[in-house]
């Protein structure tokens, strides 16, 4: 009796399995903008029915990283580089706003959190694993946003950092490559510092240039590599 329990609970949380692997392989770039996901390959790689597959499918697809084409075939979501500047736009609204808050209205256990995030993602950043560094950076900006007290804010900013996880990686990638990579931790640490020393004006103008060094380099890469064949959704 225990084994079949054993046996249901498996089955009953297999879209789990197949949706957390299908997100972190769309998330690093293993699966790239613009590849086929078949429901019966995918259900012979994980061992399971279509059923759970097609769940992942559904979630993934609220998680938009996956998108259902007009023959119902599905495909990971494009990087739309069209709309990328809008994208930044957004961002550093919203990162600005946080921050500015944070900085205002911070408490000292606020404070205890940021800091710990930040620690975070300096052993991330060590780590080399850019899946590793895109969640650590999320929760690093988002215990700023939750210092902000302003839910609807952070809201918006989570959903923002969920959206730019995939170009964020290629922006680590260029960072590694060209620059020092102690610029990823610097640059949180100083806005760590503008916040603990409640400088609203400081930690504005710090969130500002985050972005923007976040906005430069990913063009920069898709101006080196997109001649080369990459395959990012680009438009014809």
């Amino acid at each position: 009796m225990e084994d079949d329990i054993a046996v249901k609970r498996a089955k009953g949380t297999g879209w789990k399995l197949a949706y957390e692997t299908l997100r972190d392989e769309i998330l690093s770039l293993a699966l790239a903008p613009g590849q086929l996901l078949d429901e019966t390959t995918l259900a012979e790689r994980f061992g399971m029915s279509r059923s759970p597959v097609r769940e992942a499918l559904i979630r993934l697809a609220g998680d938009d990283l996956v998108v259902t084409l007009a023959n119902r075939s599905t495909i990971v979501s494009p990087i739309d580089v069209m709309s990328f500047p809008k994208y930044v736009e957004a961002l550093d609204i919203a990162q600005r706003m946080n921050t500015r808050l944070a900085a205002s209205l911070r408490t000292d256990a606020d404070l205890q959190a940021i800091a710990q995030r930040q620690v975070e993602f300096e052993a991330a950043v060590q780590t080399g694993n850019h899946l590793t560094m895109s969640e650590a950076n999320k929760q690093f900006h988002m215990a700023i946003a939750v210092a902000g007290k302003n839910p609807f804010l952070a809201g918006f900013y989570e959903k923002l950092l969920d959206q730019g996880r995939r170009m964020l990686h290629l922006h680590f990638e260029f960072l590694e490559r060209t620059q020092d990579g102690d610029l990823l931790t610097d640059e949180h640490a100083d806005m760590l510092e503008a916040i603990r020393a409640r400088d609203v004006e400081q930690a504005d103008a710090l969130a500002h240039a985050h972005t923007r060094q976040f906005r430069d380099n990913f063009l920069s890469f898709m101006r080196e590599n997109y001649a080369k064949g990459i395959a990012l959704g680009l438009p014809e």
